[in-house]
Parts: structure tokens; C-alpha cells; sequence
């Protein structure tokens, strides 16, 4: 009997197609993470812009914004507040693209409430995806 002989790869073929793959996650990898970033900035903004919403639909009822104590939650939670018809977000408080809480401010410094997050560094300030977002953009 015939035995066929088997060939594989040899080292030099492996080889570079580990150094074209090499190139290629070289090449492409810093746009694919910089649009990631990006993506959480504006995911951050849409967040923001609804719960800019949801907190003027509290005031509507309510006749007045959550006060700094109440926070975001008053969003979700009556706490003994009269005319509150809510809750007013369709889900519980969101977290910022980055894990962390949004930030309320009452008196805002930017406007008469004030909704942020300070980005990926959790830093006021920054630029890129350390850039802050808030309210009033």
C-alpha cells in the first residue's frame, strides 16, 4: 500500500503570515479603538440629553427640579415628593459609558441644573475621550 505523503506548513510560511497579521492589527488597530472612543462620548451625550428630559418632565409635575440632596434619583425613586408622576425614566439611572454615575448639580453652574460626566479619566477637564460631557454642550 501507497502511503501519501502529508505536507504542512513549513516555519517560513508561519511565519509570515504572523508577521502580515502582525502589520494588519498594527495597521488597523488605533482607528478601530479611536472610533470606540468616540462611540462613548456621543452614547454619553445621548445620555445626558435624556436625562436633561426626563429631569424637565420632573419639573413640569413636580413644579420644581430635583434638589442637589434628591439627586438623579428622584428620576426613578419618590421619595415623599407630592405631584411626582413618575418614574421618569423607562429603566434604572444609567451609569456613563465609562462605569461611573452622572453627576447633578443644583444650582448648575451652566445652566439652572446641571447634568455631566467627566469622561474616561473621571477628571474635570480633559480632551478626547477625557473630554467632559455635560448639559450644556
Amino acid at each position: 500500500m501507497k502511503q501519501r505523503k502529508q505536507r504542512g506548513f513549513s516555519l517560513l510560511e508561519m511565519l509570515m503570515v504572523m508577521v502580515i497579521l502582525g502589520l494588519l492589527g498594527f495597521l488597523a488597530g488605533p482607528k478601530l479603538f479611536g472610533s470606540q472612543g468616540k462611540a462613548k462620548q456621543k452614547t454619553a451625550k445621548i445620555q445626558v440629553e435624556r436625562l436633561m428630559m426626563a429631569v424637565e418632565a420632573f419639573r413640569l409635575d413636580v413644579g420644581r427640579y430635583p434638589t442637589q440632596q434628591e439627586g438623579l434619583t428622584a428620576l426613578v425613586i419618590n421619595s415623599g415628593i407630592e405631584k411626582w408622576k413618575g418614574p421618569y425614566l423607562k429603566r434604572a439611572l444609567p451609569n456613563d459609558p465609562w462605569g461611573n454615575p452622572y453627576k447633578y448639580r443644583n444650582p448648575g453652574v451652566h445652566g439652572v441644573v446641571d447634568i455631566y460626566s467627566y469622561g474616561q479619566d473621571k477628571q474635570s477637564g480633559g480632551i478626547k475621550e477625557n473630554a467632559d460631557i455635560g448639559s450644556w454642550e
